[in-house]
């Protein structure tokens, strides 16, 4: 195996068998004697590899197949097909060493103990582990530093914000030192504040350790900010896997012209020439423009119209991301 390669999936595959009952009491009679299965594929001849130190989001629809690969990853899924290496262990094997190099967070699956300061949790995880208390003592100081949270480690779980949960959450995750993360939906429910924290966070954890990541997230912010490579997922079969740079100039061959005139006259007049409307408001009018010809777009607007201001864009990464989530073909 490459040196540098942490992760490998070739041809992974995994399938459910759901019991199908016909309807009334013969169905349900013939269903207790004899059952039938049908089987549903949710991941397809999966095949990745991802280097030590990687930043990877994993992008798609709900019931796209991404958590079913986390949990597949990380060894709480058995796969169907296929053959899987993460830091060389088989992950469904569940040996003690390949557990002491992971760890999963689940945005909004708790681990700690409602009642009891996290400290005591992180100690309690700390000696599953077979981590010394002055070891122990030392990782949690440098994690609570990066994650900016001392005092509230001495007040009941129940006592926390969200925000301030999901911290204390990701340090009980992390004071075995692993160094592979793999994060489902990290910032689910967080406000903006508390998600531009975690952000910060997990990009300066994986620059001071070298951790891998792999998350999950419908929260574009968490894929633009922290990932330069994503994998799209659709109906379990990988559609793209590659830079997020080129992904979304491949969704977005278009620019936006935000244009305001002095006149709504002039608004009416560059409704009806037939371009691409994005929105109208008031004096002011946003188009979508083909890159290739917005110069000669610009051109005949300029000689046209006698404009207050003018403005060309990309448009928003959440949107572009947006469509390929709602419009994954």
């Amino acid at each position: 195996m490459n040196s540098n390669k942490i992760i490998e999936l070739k041809n992974i595959s995994k399938s459910f068998f759901i019991a199908s009952k016909e309807p009334g009491l013969n169905g349900t009679l013939k269903h207790f004697f004899n059952r039938k299965y049908n089987e549903k594929k949710v991941v397809k001849n999966i095949n990745i590899e991802i280097k030590k130190g990687e930043i990877v989001g994993f992008l798609g629809a709900n019931g796209a197949g991404k958590t079913t690969i986390l949990k597949i990853l990380c060894g709480l899924l058995y796969p169907t097909n296929g053959f899987i290496s993460i830091a060389g262990y088989r992950p469904y094997e569940r040996k003690a060493e390949f557990l002491n190099k992971i760890s999963l967070i689940m945005g909004q699956k708790q681990q700690l103990i409602w009642d009891l300061p996290p400290i005591d949790s992180f100690y309690l995880n700390a000696a599953i582990y077979g981590i010394e208390k002055s070891e122990a003592k030392k990782r949690i100081n440098f994690l609570s530093e990066m994650l900016e949270i001392n005092k509230e480690l001495y007040l009941p779980v129940r006592k926390l914000s969200l925000g301030q949960r999901m911290k204390a959450e990701l340090l009980a995750a992390l004071i075995h030192n692993p160094n592979i993360l793999f994060l489902d939906e990290p910032t689910l429910g967080l406000d903006i504040n508390a998600q531009a924290n975690l952000r910060k966070f997990l990009q300066l954890y994986n620059k001071e350790t070298g951790s891998t990541i792999l998350l999950t997230s419908h929260y574009m912010k968490d894929i633009t900010y922290l990932c330069r490579r994503v994998i799209c997922i659709h109906e379990g079969i990988v559609t793209y896997d590659g830079k997020l740079e080129k992904l979304l100039t491949k969704l977005s061959p278009r620019k936006e012209l935000s244009i305001i005139c002095k006149s709504k006259k002039d608004i009416e007049s560059l409704k009806n020439l037939g371009l691409d409307i994005k929105n109208v408001e008031s004096n002011e009018i946003t188009l979508l423009i083909k890159k290739e010809d917005i110069k000669k777009t610009l051109k005949n607007i300029l000689n046209k119209y006698e404009l207050e201001d003018l403005q060309i864009s990309e448009p928003p990464v959440d949107e572009i991301i947006g469509k390929l989530l709602t419009n994954n073909n």
